[in-house]
């Protein structure tokens, strides 16, 4: 019986990791012009604007990237694609890049 309930639990807390780790993937890609820079302590906050009109703050460090051979310092009025995870606070789009794509 003690086994039993041993599994039981064991099972549970598989579930819930993998469950938490399921919901946690938020990854996105977004696409647009870079309009402002505004650097930060270990990287940079880009604003991008796509073409559906909406903006995002994307956040880029060395660090979220993968490492210095990952990394791009862009600049305003390049064109980008960038992939990460995307939050909404309050009125704004966030994004916490986990790769560039592409810069023009």
């Amino acid at each position: 019986m003690k086994n039993l309930k041993r599994i039981t639990l064991l099972l549970v807390v598989m579930v819930l990791v993998v469950s938490c780790t399921v919901t946690k993937s938020n990854s996105n890609t977004i696409a647009g012009k870079v309009d402002a820079i505004e650097s930060g302590k270990d990287g940079y906050t880009a604003k991008i604007s796509t073409d559906a009109k909406e903006v995002y703050f994307a956040t880029i460090s060395i660090v979220n990237v993968g490492g210095p051979q990952n990394y791009k310092v862009l600049k305003i009025g390049d064109i980008v694609s960038v992939k990460g995870e995307i939050w909404k606070s309050e009125d704004e789009n966030h994004i916490k890049v986990t790769q560039i794509v592409s810069v023009k």
